[in-house]
């Protein structure tokens, strides 16, 4: 019998992981204790998280992201990439491009997946694109900043030699461990270079991509109290309707768009900042949406519009899935999930390695938008958290996500997937640890 039902499984692997699927979510929805204080607070939780994850990054942060990605995909050229990125470059410069490029972007551990997602299904190395996927959430200059300000210039220091390393590390200990496939990947790579008028392009395709990432930091930058980051934030919509406005040009002297469609899109989007001025997000993605549409419409650009669907489809199921799930487990700063904000507090209290290990495990899990993980340590700390716990939390939390990791796997499969994360926890772990005891 045994034997048979096993024979059954072998013959059937997709369709009986579908029924084992389909019978788990059943039991989960069948058994939860629905009406007990913390279940029904947890569930609400767990919308409460998705609602303001979809109100503060979905238009703003998302969209772009898919966009930028989608782009990749179509306009940079092949050759470009594996020349320097790809799995048979050289490991320095490739690590070395792939981190600086991160620290570039101002990014949650979502906002920077289907970034990810465009340059490695370009042809860039897998540790090339892993050091990228790291960087670009967890090296960025603000969020370095912020730590040294917030908690103190000795953690901030250590966030960021401790990131930069891991960018590079981890991206070679990928490539290393998958060296072979890695290899057969390359050889199944187009080894074209631009030539003619692709390489003519490249220059103007490089600001295409200079001003529509551009757009997407100054659209997102965070509130500031003083200096030359809060003058940028009182002035990031005309910086951004600048940007978007040298867009347009470019598009219509460089790709030959017609003038007629962008004008009407322009008013638009004026339109909308000047009806609801409140929430510029309506502006912001009236003018994205427009653009892909405009783009749908064109023989040479449809791809473009078709490839940033794919992201979208592929990915914001399973990141609102993953929203959801991490904010019903650990619910939001200051309210409770099904797992109590105390236990965390009691398990992170010292800097033992079994505290630095709940740390970096729980930062993989939570969801941290860009910046928000500093303010959450600071509370934490003043509730007794050791101080190599809170660097373990502070390298592992902004990188991994609950809804990043269903993502990654989307894109390199459950065995890669389930490496990477285990790599960030142990060098988190790792680091954390001999922080709090030895410095």
């Amino acid at each position: 019998m045994f034997n048979s039902l096993l024979s059954l499984y072998r013959a059937n692997r997709e369709q009986s992981h579908l029924f084992f699927l389909f019978v788990g979510l059943f039991l989960v929805i069948y058994l939860v204790p629905i009406g007990t204080e913390r279940v029904d607070n947890a569930l609400l939780e767990g919308f409460r998280l998705t609602n303001w994850y979809a109100r503060e990054h979905v238009i703003l942060c998302l969209v772009p992201a898919f966009i930028i990605a989608g782009a990749m995909s179509v306009y940079i050229n092949e050759g470009s990439v594996l020349r320097y990125l790809g799995p048979d470059a050289s490991k320095p410069v490739a690590l070395g491009i792939a981190s600086v490029s991160g620290t570039m972007l101002a990014v949650c551990s979502c906002t920077v997946l289907p970034l990810f997602g465009g340059i490695y299904r370009r042809g860039a190395g897998l540790g090339a694109a892993t050091a990228f996927l790291y960087s670009g959430p967890a090296i960025n200059v603000m969020a370095i900043v912020v730590t040294a300000k917030v908690l103190g210039i000795e953690l901030g220091i250590a966030r960021a030699i401790g990131a930069v390393v891991f960018a590079i590390v981890i991206g070679a200990l990928m490539h290393l461990i998958y060296r072979k496939e890695e290899s057969a990947r390359a050889a199944t790579a187009s080894r074209g270079f631009p030539e003619g008028e692709a390489a003519a392009k490249t220059g103007v395709v490089a600001m295409f991509f200079a001003l529509m990432i551009a757009i997407l930091v100054f659209a997102n930058w965070p509130a500031a109290e003083a200096g030359v980051p809060l003058q940028v934030y009182r002035a990031k919509w005309w910086a951004t309707a600048i940007l978007a406005a040298l867009m347009a040009l470019l598009l219509v002297r460089k790709w030959q768009w017609r003038v007629a469609p962008l004008i009407v899109l322009a008013i638009l989007v004026a339109a909308a900042a000047y009806l609801v001025p409140d929430v510029p997000e309506v502006a912001f993605a009236t003018g994205a949406i427009g653009l892909i549409l405009i783009a749908a419409t064109r023989d040479k650009d449809e791809e473009w519009a078709a490839e940033t669907w794919m992201f979208a489809k592929q990915i914001m199921p399973l990141l609102l899935a993953g929203v959801f799930i991490a904010g019903m487990l650990l619910g939001r700063p200051g309210h409770e999930g099904l797992i109590p904000s105390a236990w965390v507090a009691a398990a992170v209290g010292d800097n033992s390695f079994e505290s630095t290990v709940i740390a970096s495990v729980l930062g993989a899990f939570m969801y941290f938008s860009t910046l928000t993980e500093v303010p959450i340590v600071q509370g934490l700390l003043g509730a007794g958290m050791g101080k190599g716990p809170a660097l373990a939390l502070l390298l592992a939390g902004p990188a991994l996500s609950l809804p990043n990791m269903l993502v990654i796997r989307s894109i390199l499969g459950t065995r890669k997937t389930l490496t990477y994360c285990f790599l960030v926890i142990v060098m988190a772990t790792a680091t954390g640890f001999s922080y709090g005891n030895f410095f």
